[in-house]
């Protein structure tokens, strides 16, 4: 009986700094993910836009839950790329169920089924995406595009609107329709 308290004493002295490091390890991924947002909406070039939108997305990638999570979308992009479309998807089927709190197999399979135009499939995979990831550009480009593309202007200009706020720099931003009284973009940012 001794022996296993002090085996249960020993194991909590030894789990005790874990939370510490746990939350320090997501302090600092939460400060690596602030500047690297702050880097994108502050870049004064198309080229610094462009080098901070490339390491949102590594970011993104590697928070995957495992590294098979983060492989299996990766081949997904792969096939997708092939236009192999239903593998992709196949694929990131098995990812959203095993991994239901990564933002980037949402969104990834939002973009799958994008290109194979299931809209409506794509919006719901968007809204996931972004419950996770509030600040994803590319999933709000997405919907904005299908908001659009459905006659929705309104909600699709204003879903488009926030990811250019979020990335000034956002390939999709020559589609924003000026609105009434509004200043077009100043010299280098527009296209």
């Amino acid at each position: 009986m001794r022996t296993r308290r002090q085996f249960l004493v020993a194991l909590a002295v030894l789990a005790a700094p874990i939370a510490p490091l746990a939350a320090y390890a997501e302090s600092r991924r939460e400060r690596s993910r602030r500047i690297l947002f702050q880097r994108l909406g502050s870049a004064a070039s198309q080229d610094e836009g462009r080098r901070a939108e490339d390491d949102i997305w590594r970011m993104w990638m590697a928070l995957a839950p495992t590294p098979a999570v983060e492989e299996a979308v990766a081949e997904a992009m792969r096939k997708r790329e092939r236009y192999d479309w239903d593998g992709a998807l196949a694929i990131l089927d098995v990812v959203v169920r095993d991994a239901p709190a990564y933002a980037e197999g949402w969104n990834q399979r939002a973009f799958v089924r994008f290109l194979k135009q299931d809209f409506d499939g794509s919006l719901e995979d968007i809204e996931r995406a972004l419950a996770l990831e509030p600040l994803h550009f590319a999933a709000l480009a997405g919907k904005a595009m299908i908001l659009m593309r459905q006659g929705r202007m309104e909600i699709g200009q204003a879903s488009l609107r926030r990811a250019v706020e979020i990335h000034p720099w956002l390939k999709e931003r020559s589609m924003l329709i000026p609105q009434p009284g509004e200043i077009p973009p100043g010299p280098g940012k527009d296209i």
